[in-house]
Order: C-alpha cells, then structure tokens, then sequence
C-alpha cells in the first residue's frame, strides 16, 4: 500500500512538474517567460516549449491586429471653430520583448499610450487646418496626416499603428447650421465669380470673332469692287479693239439700228413713221441710194 501511494504522489508531482515546464503557444500569440520578474525569452513561433518549472512564469501577447476605438472628443481648428471627431486605430505588436518591458504587456497600457499619442496627432493637425480645410480632408488625406505626425512614436513600446481612420468628423449641434449656411454662401459666391468671368470670356471671343467676320466681309466686297472694276475695265478694252475704225463702227451702229427697228415692229400694224434724220431713216435712205 505504501508502495502505491508513493508511486501515486511520484506521478502526481510529475505531472505537475511537466505541467508547469510546458509552454504551448498558439498562432496568434507571443509567449514571453519571466523568470523572477526579469523577462528570459520570448517564444514567437506556434508550438509547445519548455521552462523552467516554479521558476519561470509565461505572460501572452496577441499576435493579431487589434482594433482601439477612441473616445470621441473635441478639437479646435486653426480658426477657432470646434469639430467633434470620433475614429479608431488599428494596430499589433511587433517587439513583443519591448512590449513587455515597457508596458508590462498590458493591453490596457497600451491602449491608453495609444489614445494618447493618436490623440495629440490629431488635435496637433486639425489646430494647423482651417475648418473648411477639415471638412474637404475627410477623404483620407487627414488620415494620412495623422499617420505622418504619429511617424514611429510608438516604436519604443513595441507597437506599430497600421492605420488611423475616422469614423466622424462633425460640428457640434449648437453651430452646425450656421457653419453650413456659410459653406454654402462661399460656394454660391465662388460659383457666380467663375459665372462671371466665363461670361466675360465668352463676349471677348464674340466681340472678336464679329471683328474678325466684318473684316473678313469688307476684304471680300473690296476684292469683288477690284474684280468688277478690271471686268468692266477689260469689257471695254475689248470693246474698244472692236471698234477701232471707222468701219466698224458704222457696222456697229448700222446693227444697233436694225435691232432698234426689230423691236419697234411688233404686232400687226408694220408701218412706222420716222423723221429724216433717223438713224433708222438713214439707213435706208443710204441704201436707196
């Protein structure tokens, strides 16, 4: 019986001595062994370990990204205007063993050093920007300048931030309308500005397109007059080659006469009475002869 008890308590304080020398780390954990306080080694990779019974102690860190939710607060602008923000960081753990020193690898001591830093950045680059230069910035450039002013701030507790986001950005309720309306006021008198100038552009290009059309018509009328000119120029011309002796010229106005003639027989009576003198007249006096 003794024998049994013995061997009982042996294999008790076995599997007790084995349990407390097995460290098993998952995945998505660090494991950081402490011996008398002091951290020993930290165990990043997945699987079972060993430590010294009694003596050392094991603390977990997630290895996983973790979401901080800030507390919604107040900011000034470089205007003096109050905004009301309400974001959230995420972040990991990337030195588990300065996490541990500095931290005490406390979630919540991180956190807190977290609000603090993220907080600070915030109110540092939203107190740089006037409030419309807030509210236009929303589409992630404050978030990027958040992210450029927290740079590595938090490297010394072994925390990276992966990304800083806002979830609201907004006015207080008190002022909220007023600031709309002056939003609005500024962009009716940016718009009619632009209005303006486009229609001041706009009868410009009129004004010089009509200057252009009037001289474009008066060069052309110019240069019909100047082809009108050397077209009656040139009619005469030939006209007077035609005509340049006294030959022609009695054929031409004997040709004249007998159209003159043509014209005045029409209808039934063809008798027509004519003075002496006629050129009509004369023709046919010439040609009785």
């Amino acid at each position: 019986m003794k024998k049994k008890i013995i061997a009982a308590v042996v294999v008790i304080v076995a599997l007790v001595l084995l349990g407390s020398s097995i460290v098993i780390t998952a995945e998505n954990e660090y494991s950081v062994v402490r011996q008398f306080g002091r951290i020993s080694k930290v165990i990043d990779t997945p699987g079972v370990s060993l430590k010294a019974p009694f003596v050392q102690t094991v603390d977990k860190c997630p290895k996983q990204t973790l979401l901080y939710d800030l507390v919604p607060s107040e900011v000034i602008t470089r205007d003096k205007k109050t905004m009301i923000t309400d974001s959230y960081v995420l972040w990991k753990i990337v030195d588990p063993m300065k996490f541990a020193q500095a931290l005490n690898g406390s979630i919540a001591n991180a956190e807190s050093r977290i609000n603090t830093a993220v907080y600070n950045a915030l109110k540092n680059v939203i107190s740089s920007l006037n409030q419309d230069e807030v509210i236009t910035s929303r589409d992630g450039e404050l978030s990027q300048y958040v992210m450029d002013r927290l740079d590595d701030n938090m490297g010394q507790y072994g925390i990276e931030l992966t990304l800083f986001e806002t979830k609201q950005l907004d006015l207080p309720d008190d002022n909220k309308e007023a600031v709309y309306e002056r939003m609005i006021s500024e962009r009716d008198n940016i718009a009619a500005t632009f209005t303006a100038e486009g229609n001041s552009e706009a009868q410009v290009i009129r004004n010089t397109t009509d200057k252009e059309v009037a001289i474009s018509i008066s060069e052309a009328k110019k240069q019909a007059e100047i082809l009108i000119a050397e077209g009656e120029a040139e009619y005469m011309r030939i006209l007077s080659e035609a005509y340049d002796t006294q030959e022609k010229q009695d054929f031409y106005s004997f040709v004249r006469s007998l159209d003159a003639l043509q014209l005045s027989m029409k209808g039934g009576d063809k008798t027509i009475v004519l003075p002496s003198d006629s050129p009509i007249a004369e023709i046919f006096s010439g040609y009785g002869k």
